[in-house]
């Protein structure tokens, strides 16, 4: 399906009917305290949902809890490989191209900042992160696993948003369609799958097309789990190009929102940062990952590592030749990949586990497989659009 102005303008005014039902009724009958209550223990697939739990929060529960009947569990577990042989990277992109880029959509950062608070933008990434690692675990779908639980828990707090929102007045559906609308799920779809890729490329990874299109499937089932609408998704990763270059050229430019978020976003990754000397390179290294013009809109600061970053996918190519090459040398650089995924959360996360839960209120104020032939490398599909 190639996307058109006219059918990303339709899927603006589209929202989640089944999530956006249960939310309403939930604020009706005031049980949304009672659900946010029970819920916190429900955290594992398979587990036993709690007496006294609303009955359309449980009708809701058992209609989402498993995944699409059209899913490829062989395609799912190549995704799974994927990312335990490039957890590091995928990380990283995550953290300074994907989110950068939902700053560079005005009305994203605007509802970003109106509903998460611009003094926590760790509970944002840190949720994302651990979302992101439910996913990827083996577990993911089955008994024990916390993924669809989730899941479920992201698709109403999306749901309440739209609610407070349209019932508060405080957004222009008129102007900006209905908040959360399929076209930016789709959009923030194509930033944590498509985007990513493009980051891994330009950082010099080496991927398989088969790699890629496995991780790119995943985020097509995550995106069915969270509500977005399978007709209008791209299926494969040439309509994702064409979707996310005309998404993006609809909606990207500067904010103040844009630029208060990513000042957020880069203090709490020096926070992260050991030390003072390298806190320059988390500016840089999104300068590198989102370019000098998008980089420019969201006030990311020029620093002296801006030259030093370019040589990041010389030295990252070295190590995957490593990789590529020795059995052991694969293994050593998987399990620091992997550990340096989890001291990254760890350290957003303060340890904790992070839950969802459907906000009552809103913030008042704005403010694959290591047997993957590695010698046949995926490039991601070339541009098809132009300004």
């Amino acid at each position: 399906m190639i996307p058109t102005e006219a059918s990303m303008d339709a899927l603006r005014l589209a929202g989640d009917e089944l999530a956006d039902a249960t939310v309403a009724t939930l604020f009706e009958r005031g049980e949304v305290g009672k659900f946010n209550t029970l819920m916190r223990y429900v955290s594992t697939t398979g587990a036993p949902l709690p007496d006294g739990l609303p009955e359309v929060a449980r009708e809701y529960l058992h209609s989402t809890s498993a995944a699409p009947s059209w899913v490829d569990w062989g395609e799912m577990e190549q995704a799974r490989l994927f990312f335990a042989d490039n957890d590091v990277h995928i990380t990283t992109a995550l953290s300074f191209a994907a989110m950068p880029a939902c700053y560079l959509v005005p009305h994203v950062a605007k509802l970003l900042a109106t509903t998460h608070g611009l003094k926590y933008p760790s509970k944002r990434m840190a949720e994302t992160g651990q979302f992101t690692l439910y996913l990827m675990r083996p577990d993911a779908f089955e008994a024990g696993g916390r993924f669809v639980p989730a899941a479920q828990k992201v698709r109403l707090l999306h749901a309440a948003i739209r609610h407070h929102l349209k019932r508060e007045g405080r957004w222009d559906t008129a102007t900006l369609g209905v908040p959360i609308c399929q076209e930016d799920m789709i959009g923030g779809q194509m930033f944590f799958s498509m985007l990513v890729l493009d980051s891994l490329h330009r950082l010099g990874i080496h991927m398989s097309t088969e790699g890629a299109e496995a991780y790119y499937y995943a985020w097509r089932v995550v995106g069915a789990m969270l509500g977005v609408d399978q007709e209008a998704v791209p299926k494969d990763l040439d309509e994702a190009r064409r979707f996310l270059d005309l998404y993006m050229l609809r909606h990207m430019g500067p904010s103040d929102d844009g630029a208060l978020l990513t000042r957020q976003l880069i203090d709490l990754y020096e926070e992260v940062v050991p030390g003072t000397f390298f806190d320059p390179i988390v500016s840089a290294l999104i300068r590198h990952l989102v370019g000098d013009t998008c980089a420019d809109w969201l006030e990311v600061p020029r620093t002296p590592w801006d030259t030093v970053v370019k040589a990041v996918p010389h030295v990252l190519g070295v190590l995957e030749t490593v990789e590529d090459r020795s059995p052991l040398g694969a293994w050593v650089l998987d399990r620091l990949g992997h550990l340096t995924t989890v001291f990254e959360l760890s350290s957003l996360t303060r340890g904790r586990v992070m839950h969802y839960a459907i906000p009552e209120h809103l913030k008042k104020d704005y403010g694959v497989s290591s047997t993957v032939n590695r010698s046949r490398r995926w490039s991601p599909p070339p541009a098809v659009l132009e300004h």
